[in-house]
């Protein structure tokens, strides 16, 4: 493990979700609840790690509240989704002011260089399903302002912006809203993550000319597993976009609950989309269980031996977060 260990601290780990936020735990604190914090994330030698809003996080919409409140959180912050979202944002600048500058959210790719060149970790901002905005195409340049670089439409049903791919919601496609939405995303330089879509809402992104896609966590269909895994068209037309794609870690998606399973869905992407396309989609911290062996983020080791393994030190250096880092150096904006 010493020379793995050795890697991490001098690649540029990266992940593409965790929803530690809507937890309300002090991510500057080490905790041995949930998955991520500052100083494990740190331990486990990571540098990039997306932190996703959750403002409507069950299929019932009412259940997001009554999650908020067993955790904590002010009243005034749980009362609406916009309000939700504001008070993980003000939650995270706290964080990071108070994590003694080893800490910044980044908002350009200039600034995620500087960070990494100084030691720091980078967190970088997503809102995971667009009725954060409460319908008001305008708050996305609020968002933006306060440092969200990414939103996918939906997540787990759907919204007045389009379907999501969760089971039963009739697969719908993008509505008017969605549409204004998505063209304020590409004016205002936002990528549209396509993690929760329906296949109808899919391919209405795909069809338009500039908006930057990625996937932060998924599963891919065909190397079995869940409901809401990409298919090999969808991986094909996000990696011939210059998208990558964030490979998922609970075992619900991957069809079985080991570090091996996660091993098998980044081959089989990377067959599909080439080297360039894949990286880490943890979904930590996102209630669902990590693969056999696994904890939290300081076991990160374990997936970096399984693919050292099978695949040269360049190959596994990417896919750990190489292409993340690339991704996101050429979308966050100057």
């Amino acid at each position: 493990m010493g020379d793995v260990n050795e890697l991490h601290q001098r690649w540029c780990i990266a992940d593409g979700h965790a929803d530690s936020l809507m937890w309300n735990r002090d991510l500057g604190v080490r905790s041995d609840e949930g998955h991520v914090d500052f100083p494990r994330l740190r331990e486990a030698g990571v540098k990039l790690q997306c932190f996703t809003i959750v403002t409507r996080g069950f299929p019932f919409i009412g259940g997001f509240p009554v999650f908020a409140a067993w955790r904590g959180w002010p009243r005034e912050a749980r009362a609406s989704e916009w309000t939700r979202a504001l008070w993980q944002l003000e939650r995270m600048d706290a964080f990071c002011r108070a994590s003694g500058d080893s800490v910044r959210v980044a908002t350009t790719g200039s600034s995620l260089e500087d960070n990494l060149a100084r030691g720091r970790l980078s967190a970088v901002l997503g809102i995971e399903g667009g009725h954060a905005i409460e319908g008001r195409v305008e708050r996305l340049a609020e968002l933006h302002r306060r440092g969200v670089r990414f939103m996918g439409l939906t997540h787990l049903s759907n919204n007045d912006l389009g379907g999501s791919s969760f089971p039963m919601m009739g697969n719908r496609g993008l509505t008017g809203l969605g549409r204004d939405v998505m063209e304020e995303m590409a004016r205002l330089g936002m990528s549209v993550d396509v993690a929760h879509a329906s296949e109808r809402t899919l391919a209405d992104l795909f069809a338009h000319p500039t908006v930057r896609f990625f996937c932060s966590h998924t599963g891919v269909r065909a190397a079995g597993g869940g409901w809401r895994n990409l298919s090999d068209e969808s991986l094909r037309f996000i990696a011939d976009r210059g998208g990558v794609v964030g490979i998922i870690f609970a075992p619900v998606y991957l069809g079985g609950d080991t570090v091996d399973d996660v091993v098998r869905h980044i081959e089989h992407a990377v067959d599909v989309m080439g080297e360039e396309g894949v990286g880490l989609g943890s979904d930590y911290d996102g209630m669902v269980p990590l693969p056999k062996g696994m904890k939290d983020v300081t076991d990160l080791h374990l997936l970096t031996t399984a693919l050292l393994r099978r695949h040269p030190e360049s190959w596994v250096e990417r896919v750990m977060g190489g292409n993340f880092r690339r991704f996101f150096q050429a979308t966050l904006g100057g």
